[in-house]
Formats: C-alpha cells, structure tokens, sequence
C-alpha cells in the first residue's frame, strides 16, 4: 500500500539514499537543501512530500516565494519546485501522480481521504498563484502521470557540460571562450574561491572573517542586483541570502578580483560525486579592455567541477526553445550539450496568473 509521507514523516537516511541513487536526485530535492531553505523564513515556506511503500519511492521538496510587500506577495506568490522531484528510477505512474496530487493538496492547506492513501497535510502555507517544477533531468517516462496530477509539460531548455575529467572541459570548450580567459588571466584577473571550495588555481578562502566575507560577496550582490534590474527583470533573492548561502557546506562561491575588487562570480552548489549546479552569475563585462569576468568565472565553476569529481555541470536553465535569449548564446560557447527537460506547471489560480504574465510581460519590455 502507498502511504503519502509529509516532511515530519520522512525518514532522513531514506531521504538522502534516494536522492544519491536516482537519475532525478538533484541537490534541490535533499534534505540539506530543505534546511537550507527553512533557515531563510523571510523569503521561503518549504514543504516536503514523500511517497512510501516499504521503502521510500518518491521525494517532492519546494517552496512557496515570500514578499515582504503585500501587494506583490499577492500577485506572485507561487510554489517553486527546482530540478524536478525525484523519483526512484523505476517509479509507477501511480506513484508518480500520487506525489504530485499531494504536493497541490500541501500548498492548498487541505485534508483528503482517497481510495488508497490518506494526504494529511498540517503545515500552513501560503496558497500560491500556481506550482512549477523547473527539470534538470529526464521525466518523460512520466509525462502523463504528471498530466494525471494537473500538471502541464512547458518546454524549456537547460545545458549540461561534461566534467568528467579536465581533458573533456579543454576539448570541448570554444574557440571563443578560451581567447577571452587567456586574455582575463593576462590582465591579472584572480579567482576568489569562498568557503570549502579548493581550486587548483585559484586563491582559496578556506578560513576567512565575516567582514572580508561580506565585502567580497556583498561586491558580488551589487553586480548581480544590477543585472537583475537593467537586463533579466525577474526578482532576485536579497544580499542575506547569499550571505547565508556562502557559510553552508554545499555553497561554492567562485569570484572574480581585479586590483582588489571583485567584478563578478559565480554561485553554485555542488551534489558531491554528481553535480555542480550554477545557480546565479554575473561580471561586469564590457567595462575593462580584455577582461571577461562573466566567462572566466563560470570556467572556473566548471573547473572545479572537473577537479572535484562533479561529472556533471549544470547552467540551470536556458530558456525557451522558440524564443532568442543571450544567456543562453552565453553559455553554449562553453561546450555543453542543450538539453530539453522541460518544466511542468499547475495553476491554481487562472486569473492571478494571467495577471502576473501581463505584468512580468510589461516589465521585460521597459
């Protein structure tokens, strides 16, 4: 029998095998990255789904997005689900549905008695505008089990780039992109390593005060917010995220110095043995003859990767197939192989969200 498991319920040791043996375990469905996003409540509500029979089968971990303004906490809430579930390799369309069906009964607060199993949700959580899992893996062998649940296949692109081994990274990496890190590593461009983030030829911070810290990654935000606001207009997380973020065992944190100040980096967080996943970049290109802190900094998260045994590295996301997008023109010169993973999404509220795709559509364009 099929037992629906809430976060209380689910077995931790279950929890991480399952993640470390699944095709679709990512670091965004462990209980580290539950933690993580429970000790930031100003800007998160996760939640937790499992499904069991006599082992655990399937694991769904979210959040729900938090405003500190009511009104655009009213007209964007929505419950994120990043790299997609993650489901035992062989996992049943009807575990498959089960998940997904508790995961809406769980962001809509409800309790409900089916033939099977029993959801019985007790968190309280803000009802979002609709539910999005954003795929780093393979679920078509599920595509209609997530149809069953309500949610709908998008498609939508990712890039995976091989890190097997360094030799693999120099083979595949463009033309293009090794001109402008040899002309960044002549200008004297260093990279900044934060936290337990070892790279062959890099500067490691390995023991570093929270002031040095805060300046460094602090630089880094102000690089990053002024992307967010000029360029990509979608919201972006605040500088204590990314403070928090820096401390924790799985945060890597890659920047770029020049003359003592950092001019971009990247964020990433590693899946040991599996995956390094980058999560947010930004440099300040076009500023300094020569220099390409943007590419340099993302060649060194795909370096570590290579160094640390990650055969995997992941650029989480680049966008629509059937629409031009220059980040991903940015990141396809790197080697990777693009991928089409898609993205399933459940709407729970279908004026709020016309709403807010008029509202997104009208800021993209100022």
């Amino acid at each position: 029998m099929l037992r629906i498991l809430t976060y209380e319920q689910i077995d931790r040791k279950e929890w991480s095998r399952l993640v470390r043996e699944s095709k679709t375990g990512t670091w965004f469905q462990s209980p580290e990255a539950y933690d993580f996003f429970a000790s930031q409540p100003d800007l998160f509500e996760p939640f937790a789904v499992g499904v069991e029979t006599s082992a655990l089968r399937a694991v769904c971990v979210g959040y729900v997005t938090l405003d500190k303004n009511p009104l655009m906490q009213f007209f964007s809430r929505r419950a994120i689900i990043t790299g997609g579930p993650c489901l035992a390799d062989d996992a049943t369309a009807e575990e498959v549905t089960m998940l997904m069906q508790s995961v809406g009964e769980c962001v809509r607060c409800r309790v409900e008695n089916h033939k099977h199993y029993t959801i019985n949700i007790t968190q309280k959580l803000s009802t979002p505008i609709y539910i999005e899992t954003r795929n780093f893996n393979d679920y078509s062998p599920w595509k209609d089990a997530f149809a069953a649940a309500g949610f709908n296949y998008q498609p939508h692109l990712d890039i995976h780039i091989d890190t097997r081994s360094p030799e693999i990274v120099e083979n595949n990496l463009g033309e293009s992109r090794k001109r402008d890190i040899r002309t960044t590593i002549r200008e004297g461009v260093k990279i900044i390593s934060i936290g337990n983030c070892k790279l062959e030829n890099g500067d490691c911070k390995l023991e570093i005060g929270d002031q040095e810290r805060e300046r460094m990654v602090g630089e880094f935000y102000a690089i990053l917010k002024k992307l967010y606001k000029t360029k990509v207009k979608t919201p972006l997380f605040p500088l204590s995220f990314f403070l928090a973020l820096s401390k924790h065992p799985d945060g890597r944190f890659l920047l770029t110095e020049y003359n003592g100040h950092i001019i971009g980096g990247t964020v990433c967080v590693e899946q040991a043995g599996k995956c390094l996943y980058e999560w947010f970049a930004c440099g300040e290109d076009g500023i300094y003859p020569h220099i390409f802190p943007s590419c340099y900094a993302t060649y060194a998260g795909i370096c570590y990767a290579a160094e640390h045994d990650c055969p995997r590295f992941d650029m989480m996301g680049a966008g629509k197939p059937d629409k031009a997008y220059g980040v991903r023109d940015f990141k396809t010169k790197f080697g990777g192989t693009q991928v089409e993973y898609g993205r399933f999404l459940r709407v729970e509220n279908p004026c709020l969200y016309s709403i807010g795709k008029l509202a997104v559509k009208i800021l993209k364009s100022i």
